[in-house]
């Protein structure tokens, strides 16, 4: 008998400041979208920017 693996993909996005360039990665949420102003840096309290939207698959 042959088993398949499932694959579990899961979505995540990375914000980074335009001013002091500090990066953070976190799960996606709906209504993502790159290069949109999410929120205050909390090093330089300039606004961060999403940069990057990837997915990581991992076999189960």
């Amino acid at each position: 008998m042959i088993f398949k693996k499932e694959t579990i993909t899961v979505a995540y996005t990375v914000e980074k400041c335009k001013s002091c360039g500090l990066e953070r990665k976190r799960k996606f949420k709906d209504g993502d979208y790159l290069f949109t102003e999410t929120g205050k840096c909390n090093s330089c309290n300039d606004m961060m920017l999403i940069e990057r939207i990837f997915g990581e698959t991992t076999d189960q």
